[in-house]
């Protein structure tokens, strides 16, 4: 009789942290530790083809966590195991796949950049044409303002490049396949969910078998031996992958999915920041203008959404 208590108890108050932080501060991390994905890929392409590291972060985060979450996975209905499956197939093998094939292939990085970030106007449209979902104007407006700053900030990186016409194509599909994944896990909110760390564990364990089918028919899957490819795979697995997803996951939980969506148009000056940091890039007052008129369009998705929250609507 005296075990149950100690449990639950230890369960609420590992759940209270996400529950009772501030979802700004928790939207502050996702955007820290989203864009490092970005200056990850970059750090490891000197070292490594870039899906060889995702494949080794997915089988890195998969064997990291198994002793955490078996007993969860194996009391888990095998049709939630199966939606989110699914749902980490197009969030992380597709929209990573996408971008990564597309940068390999000649599609300048700024370019496939600004694709992934027009990743709140994707799902607005395909929630409005799949779902029937309908956003107010202001709404509207505040995703057109925050994608203009991002215009903004990448401007000097837009260049055509040398790729195939039909790779410009594959940065967009990750974009729509992280689109759908959002909206595929925001709709299944309201059924049976799994945890945070299971559902990692399950969308980079199906993850890794899309990686290797992929890179596996471009050369070996064998890790590299070097210190640069344990420190690229390291990086992006505790922030690419652990922060990037896990917080991204958290605040869909806590918010709407344009609002989440909405907040990574803040992921190309905090990635420039990184780059800065690390790589000792140059910083400019057009990137700070461009960062300052995407918070703007933020503000106005936050502000139209909380009035409509508050109108019941």
């Amino acid at each position: 009789m005296s075990q149950p208590i100690p449990i639950r108890d230890d369960h609420a108050t590992r759940l209270s942290w996400r529950q009772t932080l501030p979802l700004p501060v928790l939207e502050a991390g996702l955007l820290l530790t989203w864009s490092s994905g970005f200056i990850g890929a970059r750090f490891s392409i000197d070292y490594a083809p870039a899906l060889l590291v995702v494949f080794w972060r997915s089988v890195v985060v998969s064997l990291l966590l198994l002793p955490f979450v078996y007993k969860s996975l194996l009391k888990t209905p095998l049709s939630v195991l199966l939606n989110n499956a699914g749902i980490g197939l197009l969030a992380m093998a597709g929209y990573l796949t996408g971008v990564t094939r597309g940068i390999e292939l000649g599609v300048p990085a700024g370019l496939a950049a600004l694709c992934a970030d027009l990743l709140p106007l994707g799902m607005a449209l395909l929630a409005a044409i799949f779902l029937g979902e309908r956003l107010v104007r202001q709404v509207w407006m505040g995703l057109i303002v925050g994608l203009i700053g991002v215009l903004w900030v990448t401007h000097g990186a837009l260049v055509l490049g040398d790729a195939p016409l039909w790779a410009y194509g594959l940065p967009v599909a990750g974009m729509l396949s992280l689109a759908v994944a959002t909206l595929w896990q925001k709709r299944a909110s309201a059924s049976p969910s799994m945890g945070l760390l299971p559902n990692l564990w399950l969308q980079c364990f199906v993850s890794s078998f899309a990686f290797a089918a992929i890179e596996g028919s471009q050369g070996s899957l064998a890790p590299i031996p070097s210190a640069g490819f344990a420190l690229s795979v390291l990086w992006t697995v505790g922030l690419s992958t652990l922060g990037g997803y896990g917080l991204y996951w958290i605040c869909l939980r806590r918010s709407t999915a344009t609002r989440v969506a909405s907040v990574l148009y803040l992921s190309p000056p905090i990635t420039l920041l990184w780059a800065w940091a690390m790589f000792d890039e140059p910083l400019s007052w057009p990137m700070a203008a461009g960062m300052a008129i995407s918070a703007i369009g933020i503000g106005l998705v936050v502000r139209a959404e909380a009035r409509q929250k508050a109108n019941g609507s």
